[in-house]
């Protein structure tokens, strides 16, 4: 057959598509709209890499950090940055205080000009979060005046909280975050082995999440089959062969897939707009982000079309188009199982030889991984309609509107499973997603020995040498039920160049009993524990031996090469220390010795540093945390706040997490929509039968009833196959990260209920226009 011969067939077939009247527009729109939702997902999809891309250009561009002991001397080009990040709520808002040095000091990416002491640039979010009612304690934390806003190349999102203030008197110290700079932009460092178990969920997260979307445009481009056969037969009695007739169909599809391309790209700038003014799971980005790779755009919009063309051209390879009819009303040869099990078997194939990697026996072949995820979730929409046929067929007796709705299914169960088959891939491979991520949930998070019911938050000075009414100045700060705050400091045997230096923690009897338990305690008392953490040896027999009563200590002992001598303050150990327990739960494991005020010298404040505050909160107060941080940044500017938690997840893992999240939301949104067109092109193929049934006196109930029979049974069954298959394929992903294989039921459950949910929601949709149609008037025909 010649390209030429191919062309014009092909050519009928759109303009047969186009000029059909307002029946083939109708079918033209809803092709299109169908297709139109997955080239939108596909376009943003290949958007990805230039998000990625761009967010790490303006991190880095922006990048105020030096792991370096070494800061550069003062000079024209340098400036200080101090960190002082915080928390709105659930939002963190990046903070920096600047000074510059010189009149050459580089400006942060987004700044015009660096702003004064008491100014403050902010980013849009943050400048409308301040103008909000609802940010008064806020606006009290930052006491500068807005005077600029942060350009769009120095914020890595449209919604991001960020501001610049502007300093003075900023001092490098060991215990605050102020650095000297010349330049922005990360210092050279060793980058990071990539972690093959993050690979390998990175490249299932994709396959899953554009499997579906490859799914349903496959069977939108099959929209209105049924009349189009009806058509092709038409075709067939005025001379075309069967060969034309199935170009010409696929001319047609061409036509509704090329319009879904227009229509989709359209969708795709809509969202591109509306995702960058809006946030997603605390995610924003910006509109130019969302620029297709030329590259990857030109591949969706070349193989958008080619797959409809195939995908048709396949489909009716198993329909027989004669001049008088098509043989799809006679009964139909039974489906058979053997080559549609070959897909899923393939796929384990491809999948079997990574099995016990994980990290220790070399990368996953990514390769192998994508093509293995993808045959085994493709394996599901051969396989689901063999087991909608086979399961239709058996059944029979039941209400009116079962045997309707059965025997629908048994005249067109292809038509059903296409419908079903997007929800029920989408469904295994969050199933197999989920249990992958519980699995090694383990390996990403670790214990961090806090306990949040004991304590809510810790604050941390920049100047460890804070006065000793701090933790008065939390406990009057409303919200706040117990703030306690020990002192530290050094000890040794001897004044100069100790061989060995121990700590001591210095605190009121009510911070002490949160170290250790003291049978009794009174100003002027000295204990020693009998235990000791952070060593191989948990006995602490030799400081016990070391701090005997009489014995003479110095604190803050000195060195010979250091700058400060002579500050070593000398101490005799009490004649009432005691030996007491250690709490499991201390607050501070790393000293032994805990002293109260009274039993130091007065020379040894000095030598005393700040531990920080640890706070216990009243649940009561619903913003106890703002009134804290308002608090701190009044004594503190540059102080840090800590909320304790019991553990802490790697943060390459929660961004990944936050990915399926977010790509998860857009694939459901999608599945919604199209399965809502897909039923409303099925509602519109029977609109005569339903009109005609309701002349005759079927009640409304009954065929209503019918139609939701109609999508429950197929649903049913491709959930429980989805089920199925994405346990299968989450059990041999966790065989593959060398993880034990265990059932969370209750994830495989939610993510089950989650593809039933957005079924119902569907269903009770089509439910308006299922009434218009069963109306008689349905029954006039052009």
């Amino acid at each position: 057959m010649s390209p030429r011969q191919w062309a014009r067939d092909l050519g009928m077939g759109v303009h047969f598509a186009v000029t059909g009247g307002r029946e083939g527009w109708v079918r033209v729109t809803l092709t299109a709209v169908g297709v139109g939702l997955g080239v939108a997902l596909l376009l943003l999809c290949t958007a990805l890499p230039n998000v990625f891309a761009a967010r790490d250009r303006v991190e880095n561009s922006r990048f105020d950090y030096t792991y370096s002991d070494e800061a550069p001397p003062k000079a024209d080009n340098t400036f200080l940055t101090a960190l002082t990040d915080t928390t709105w709520r659930d939002d963190d808002i990046r903070g920096r205080l600047l000074e510059p040095e010189g009149k050459r000091a580089p400006l942060p990416p987004g700044l015009d000009s660096f702003p004064g002491k008491g100014e403050m640039v902010v980013s849009p979010a943050l400048k409308d979060l301040l103008a909000s009612d609802s940010a008064k304690l806020l606006r009290e934390r930052l006491p500068y005046k807005i005077t600029g806003t942060i350009g769009e190349s120095g914020l890595v999102g449209s919604h991001e909280l960020a501001y610049y203030a502007g300093a003075s008197g900023l001092r490098l110290t060991p215990f605050a975050d102020v650095h000297r700079l010349s330049a922005y932009g990360p210092p050279d460092a060793p980058s990071e082995k990539t972690d093959p178990v993050l690979l390998l969920m990175v490249l299932v997260v994709f396959v899953m999440l554009l499997t579906p979307v490859a799914v349903f445009i496959a069977a939108a481009v099959r929209f209105g089959g049924e009349r189009r056969d009806r058509r092709l037969a038409a075709l067939r009695l005025v001379g075309s062969d069967s060969h034309m007739t199935r170009r010409i169909a696929a001319g047609e599809a061409l036509a509704g897939a090329v319009l879904g391309l227009v229509v989709g790209t359209g969708f795709f700038l809509l969202g591109r707009h509306t995702l960058g003014t809006t946030e997603v799971l605390g995610v924003s980005v910006w509109p130019s982000y969302l620029d297709p790779s030329p590259a990857l755009a030109a591949l969706v919009a070349v193989a958008v079309p080619v797959a409809a063309v195939l995908v048709t051209l396949l489909a009716l390879r198993g329909v027989v188009v004669e001049p008088l009819g098509v043989v799809r009303a006679a009964k139909q040869r039974a489906r058979r199982l053997w080559w549609r099990l070959l897909p899923p078997v393939a796929g384990l194939a491809m999948l079997y030889p990574m099995i016990g990697k994980g990290r220790k026996n070399g990368d996953f072949n990514q390769y192998l991984v994508i093509g293995g995820v993808l045959l085994l979730l493709i394996g599901i929409t051969a396989l689901l309609p063999w087991a909608v046929e086979a399961v239709v067929g058996r059944l029979g007796k039941g209400a009116l509107s079962w045997q309707l709705a059965v025997r629908r299914l048994q005249l067109s169960s292809g038509t059903a499973a296409r419908m079903v088959n997007g929800i029920a891939v989408a469904v295994a491979g969050a199933i197999a997603l989920q249990m992958l991520f519980t699995g090694t949930q383990s390996q990403y998070t670790k214990e961090t020995g806090q306990d949040p019911n004991r304590v809510q938050m810790q604050v941390n000075f920049s100047n460890p040498k804070q006065n000793s009414s701090v933790d008065r100045e939390f406990a009057d700060t409303k919200g706040v039920r117990a703030a306690v705050a020990p002192a530290v400091a050094s000890y040794a045997t001897v004044a100069l160049d100790p061989e060995n230096e121990n700590g001591l923690t210095v605190g009121s009897c009510t911070v002490l009993r949160e170290l250790a338990t003291l049978p009794s305690c009174k100003d002027g008392d000295v204990f020693v524990t009998s235990t000791r953490s952070f060593y191989e040896d948990p006995s602490n027999a030799e400081e016990i031996a070391l701090v005997k009563p009489g014995r003479r200590l110095y604190i803050n002992p000195s060195y010979s090469d250091a700058t400060e001598r002579g500050l070593e303050v000398p101490w005799t150990v009490p004649a009432s220390v005691r030996v007491v327990e250690a709490r499991e739960d201390s607050l501070q494991k790393a000293n032994s010795l805990l002293v109260t005020p009274a039993a130091l010298p007065a020379k040894a404040a000095p030598a005393l540093y700040s531990d920080g505050v640890y706070l216990r909160l009243d649940p009561s107060v619903p913003d106890a945390r703002e009134y804290v941080r308002n608090t701190l940044a009044r004594i503190d500017p540059l102080a840090r706040d800590f909320s304790w938690s019991a553990t802490q997840v790697n943060d390459k893992y929660a961004s990944l997490r936050t990915g399926l999240f977010v790509g998860s939301a857009f694939v459901l949104a999608l599945i919604g929509a199209s399965l809502l067109v897909s039923q409303l092109e099925q509602l519109r193929e029977r609109r005569k039968l339903l009109s005609a049934l309701v002349a005759f006196g079927t009640r409304r109930r009954t065929l209503s009833l019918s139609v939701l029979w109609q999508t429950a049974l197929p649903v049913g069954l491709g959930l429980l196959l989805a089920t199925t298959v994405g346990v299968t394929l989450g059990a041999v992903l966790l065989k593959m990260t060398r993880t034990p294989v265990a059932m969370d039921w209750p994830s495989v459950l939610t993510m089950t209920g989650v593809g039933a949910g957005v079924v119902a929601v569907v269903t009770l949709l089509s439910v308006p226009p299922l009434l218009r149609m069963m109306r008689p008037e349905g029954l006039r025909t052009e």
